[in-house]
């Protein structure tokens, strides 16, 4: 059975007239009654019989259009709610982020007052290739050169947290190898930040002793305002927001930083949503920088564009 004969079937049995059916389809009426006989051929059955000047179905025909009546509703609803699906594609920006996520999350709270309609479409998987924004960090990092798409790179100090009953509080920046029998409190492994830190810890010779991992950059900084160790801070993705009980101090050896990458990826040049909020991104975090860099003593390093 091909669908054309169906359609045409059900259309027959609705009218229960080939002449007017086929007025209203545009087609033939020798076509239409063609297209009738090799159904009643294929399936074996008359569909339709005489009465009088008119036709009517058969306990076969009324079988059958019972059956397509919701077949062929479902699919004739495909085609809106395909339209449908793809004007909501079109507001909505696939998010895979890996870093900064607190302060992706705020800077989509403030893109979606500003743009009625979009929809955002949160990931945290650095397997995923289908993503339309990826946001990710390293410790340092250089754009590969045959890669396509666009590129955001933000160099972001790291500094050491302490509490404020900690000696090293008055201190205008320290040595990272002078807190290796000092007690860290740090994000969870699996966290890319955590490992950026770990190796630098390494770098200055020893291996941080973790006393307690969390998710939450809140937990670690409540920890550490408990006085319960220190921690490593990115200077601007993680906040500044009340730290009353907690002295950011620059680390002068060995230079600690990372990079926050946004790209955006090549198939989503064209998805205009995308392009919108990439650029959204980036200006946030430029002007967050901004703004904490003339607070501190210490300015951040540079932001290269791509």
């Amino acid at each position: 059975m091909e669908l054309l004969q169906l359609e045409y079937f059900y259309a027959v049995a609705q009218n229960q007239h080939v002449s007017r059916t086929a007025e209203q389809l545009h087609v033939a009426q020798p076509t239409l009654t063609q297209s009738i006989r090799r159904l009643e051929k294929e399936l074996g059955v008359p569909l339709f019989r005489h009465s009088g000047r008119n036709i009517v179905l058969t306990e076969y025909g009324e079988y059958l259009q019972d059956t397509l009546t919701p077949i062929l509703k479902k699919l004739h609803q495909i085609p809106q709610a395909i339209q449908e699906l793809g004007k909501i594609r079109q507001r909505t920006v696939r998010l895979n982020v890996l870093a900064a996520s607190s302060l992706v999350t705020h800077a989509l709270i403030s893109y979606q007052q500003q743009h009625d309609g979009a929809n955002f479409k949160l990931i945290q998987n650095s397997q995923c290739e289908d993503s339309d924004i990826t946001i990710f960090t390293r410790a340092s990092f250089q754009q590969p050169p045959e890669n396509k798409g666009r590129w955001q790179i933000f160099t972001e100090r790291i500094f050491l947290a302490v509490p404020l009953s900690s000696p090293y509080a008055e201190r205008d920046s320290v040595l990272l190898k002078d807190f290796a029998h000092e007690d860290f409190i740090s994000l969870s492994g699996s966290r890319s930040i955590r490992s950026i830190c770990d190796k630098y810890c390494l770098r200055a010779g020893f291996v941080p002793n973790i006393i307690y991992e969390s998710d939450s950059p809140d937990t670690v900084k409540n920890l550490i305002a408990g006085g319960l160790g220190v921690g490593f801070w990115p200077h601007y993705t993680w906040g500044q927001g009340d730290m009353e009980q907690i002295h950011l101090l620059p680390i002068a050896e060995p230079a600690c930083q990372r990079d926050i990458i946004i790209q955006l990826h090549q198939h989503a040049l064209e998805h205009a949503e995308s392009v919108s909020f990439y650029a959204f991104l980036g200006q946030y975090l430029r002007q967050l920088k901004c703004r904490l860099s003339l607070a501190s003593a210490s300015p951040e390093p540079g932001t290269s564009l791509s």
